[in-house]
């Protein structure tokens, strides 16, 4: 594919992403998430492989469907109040709609199927896309819209999805499955307490994008794609694979590190509201993630492959710098727990 190409389909993105965000009619959010969907298709399937295609056409299906579920919700939502609004959503039926369409869109569970095959037949830099951009136009909308929809309905879909993203990733060597049910957990979080902080949300999602990029630009720049790989990125770059490591361990929300400041918050505004069996089933259930946090960082530092040859380094055919992104990210998500004072009045 042409870098002009490119561009235009990375522009079309942004641009369906911001008109979805900065809309409050229903018709200009869903064209914007067409736009988006549209915009990403032909950078899934670039490489023509069997394995792309398939990515390509569960996503279309399953994103397709979402959006007319969401238009779908606001014809019904119309038809009874007459106005467009985003922030009038008063029909229940249009509630429900809605909030399954969102989830369909995020991978909140039990719409969460797609997820971890999309990311499996996709590249490592259309993954990065998948989990972080792409993200951003459903969470606006759920923002929007999180005082109009069940609490019930969404806080179970956010328990659920924390389950099943820590039971998933647990019989998991492929990384870009691990990090699909990593997500889920992670949209699992921010489900879970959007009905009582939005504000808790935000701050969710926008620490799990800023530790999810040094992750994934650390595995572009290594080529890491299952947990064999894991036992041999030493010889390429052993500062870069202690760094990932650590990486791999924020977002596990192990402290004191900053994966542990967002889980902290929501567990303390859990308690607050009440809501102990809750923060106990999250609490017990990001066990399960952190194992294979831990068993993925064993393997990246404390593993050593059979070496057949003397040598202690791999040929570098092509060098492989740590990118400025990477570079300007990466203290972000390991030091951020700095930055918890300020959470406070």
């Amino acid at each position: 594919m042409s870098p002009m190409i490119t561009s235009i389909l990375i522009l079309n993105l942004a641009t369906g992403t911001i008109i979805t965000m900065s809309s409050y009619h229903w018709l200009l959010a869903w064209m914007g998430l067409e736009l988006n969907t549209m915009a990403i298709l032909p950078i899934m399937s670039k490489s023509h492989h069997p394995r792309a295609t398939e990515a390509s056409t569960k996503y279309f299906l399953t994103q397709a469907a979402a959006s007319a579920m969401i238009l779908f919700s606001s014809v019904t939502n119309a038809q009874v109040t007459g106005q467009w609004n985003i922030m009038q959503l008063e029909d229940p039926l249009a509630q429900m709609l809605l909030t399954m369409a969102l989830a369909m869109k995020l991978g909140l569970a039990p719409a969460h199927f797609w997820l971890p095959e999309v990311l499996q037949g996709s590249s490592l830099k259309t993954t990065l896309i998948i989990i972080t951009w792409q993200k951003l136009a459903p969470m606006t909308l759920l923002l929007l819209t999180w005082n109009q929809i069940s609490a019930m309905t969404i806080t179970t879909m956010g328990a659920l999805s924390v389950i099943i993203g820590g039971l998933g990733g647990l019989n998991q060597t492929q990384l870009r499955k691990i990090i699909a049910y990593s997500s889920i957990s992670h949209l699992g979080w921010m489900a879970t307490i959007i009905t009582k902080s939005n504000k808790l949300a935000l701050l969710n999602l926008t620490i799990y994008i800023l530790i999810s990029i040094p992750l994934m630009t650390s595995l572009i720049t290594t080529s890491m794609k299952t947990t064999k790989d894991l036992m041999t990125t030493w010889t390429t770059s052993p500062m870069l694979t202690s760094l990932t490591m650590v990486v791999l361990l924020s977002l596990g929300g192990l402290p004191p590190l900053t994966g542990f400041l967002p889980k902290w918050l929501t567990l303390e505004e859990l308690l607050l509201n009440d809501m102990v069996p809750l923060a106990t089933i999250l609490t017990i259930t990001t066990l399960l993630s952190l194992f294979f946090y831990l068993r993925l960082s064993y393997s990246l530092s404390m593993t050593i492959a059979p070496n057949p040859s003397s040598t202690m380094n791999k040929w570098r055919l092509k060098t492989n710098t740590v990118t400025l992104l990477l570079s300007t990210t990466l203290p972000t998500s390991i030091m951020g727990l700095t930055i918890a004072p300020l959470m406070k009045p």
